[in-house]
């Protein structure tokens, strides 16, 4: 029988089991979540002149606003964004390094498209290829770490897909590393969000990088074609992207305070339409929208009866930060809920799944994350399982009574 813990509610605690309490160990009441009192109403969200558009808050991972999110769009150089990811991930691992020298083969010389004007025949290190991708949108560049770190382009794209599945992307398909035009070279606003939070959740000491203003290779200084990162100091990255069939399209992440916005716009007509597009998305989310730490990775949120082991209470709690995002005037309607599996019986390890944390707003589930055992029970002796038994027959018994 599973028990419900609100965070809301008080200890309701029989008289009859308090009596009997050598016998029955009464369960613990999860702590109550501060919850800051309603500011402000909650306006419709903007309407932008773009083909899909999401706006999502990088630590819940809770989209805020959205339109034709899921629409398979030509991703343009978006694409780069995860060329650059499965580089950071190569780097990560230990598998390539900063200094590595990249020969670059007459095929990613040639490759049209905007450059960072590497010469074919020479040697570029994989930090001016990352830089090159990321700032200069270099299509040279992309081409020539996929050479290098799969063999060629289309084995990299297939390496590419193997990573979109890995994260969830589930409309995404690539057949390149650049984003130049292809058919069946498809993405969505929503992925692309995906793909850009966990850029800057999986791989932090490299994102510092989308927020380069210029770089310089062989003596020619390109700008970043993001022009956020010039009109707000909030913004921090990420990617920018543009072909005929895709339009202007631009990926951006800023941060004000402890709130991380992720906005992703696909298919406006300008390079001045998609940064004005995406200020608005960025100032809606900020003014209507506050991120809250529920609880702190390891927090001690329940200490429910183990049966059999050497101690008789387990601490159970979350291996993750507890995040959400709710709009300013909702934030009142906050409400977590502990559900802890009934009749813990040791052994139990530390990792452990025991039961399901979820959050509501109002009677909408915002969130749910897995109740972990933060802590390791090894089996009691003979007596003290003896003892438990009793214990165990009584506790079942009682809470019979009043089911």
């Amino acid at each position: 029988m599973k028990e419900l813990f609100s965070l809301r509610c008080g200890r309701l605690l029989p008289v009859l089991l308090a009596c009997l309490a050598l016998f029955v160990a009464a369960p613990a009441v999860a702590q109550e979540v501060p919850v800051p009192q309603p500011q402000t109403l909650i306006p419709s969200p903007p309407q932008l002149a773009a083909s899909g558009w999401i706006l999502m808050d990088a630590d819940s991972g809770r989209v805020l606003a959205e339109h034709n999110a899921d629409e398979r769009l030509p991703p343009a150089s978006l694409t780069k964004l995860m060329t650059a990811y499965l580089v950071e991930r190569e780097l990560d691992r230990g598998n390539i390094a900063m200094d590595d020298m990249v020969p670059v083969s007459e095929n990613a010389w040639r490759t049209g498209g905007s450059k960072m004007f590497i010469e074919v025949g020479t040697q570029v290190s994989i930090r001016d290829l990352l830089y090159g991708i990321i700032i200069q949108s270099g299509n040279d560049a992309s081409v020539a770490v996929a050479e290098h770190l799969a063999g060629g382009e289309a084995p990299f794209a297939d390496l590419m897909n193997q990573h979109a599945d890995r994260l969830g992307l589930t409309n995404t398909n690539f057949l390149n590393a650049t984003g130049l035009p292809a058919e069946n070279h498809y993405s969505t606003a929503r992925d692309m969000a995906q793909l850009s939070r966990h850029i800057i959740q999986d791989y932090p000491e490299h994102y510092k990088i989308y927020a380069e203003k210029y770089f310089t290779y062989s003596d020619i200084r390109q700008p970043n074609r993001n022009r956020l990162l010039w009109r707000d100091p909030s913004v921090d990255g990420l990617k920018t992207g543009h072909t005929e069939a895709a339009g202007y399209c631009l990926v951006a992440s800023a941060k004000r305070d402890d709130m991380r916005l992720i906005t992703v716009v696909m298919g406006t007509n300008s390079e001045e339409a998609r940064a004005q597009e995406t200020q608005k998305l960025l100032s809606y989310g900020f003014r209507y929208f506050e991120t809250l730490k529920l609880y702190d990775r390891g927090s001690v949120l329940n200490t429910p009866r183990v049966w059999g082991g050497e101690i008789n209470e387990l601490r159970v709690g979350v291996d993750a930060d507890v995040v959400m995002t709710v709009p300013r005037a909702r934030n009142g309607e906050l409400t977590a809920q502990l559900d802890i599996q009934g009749d813990l019986e040791a052994p139990i390890q530390q990792g452990d799944r025991v039961g399901t944390l979820q959050v509501s707003l109002g009677e909408e589930l915002v969130g749910e994350q897995p109740l972990v055992a933060l802590e390791t029970v090894e089996e009691g002796g003979f007596i003290k399982k003896l003892i438990d038994q009793v214990q165990r027959f009584f506790s079942n018994l009682i809470g019979g009574w009043f089911d």
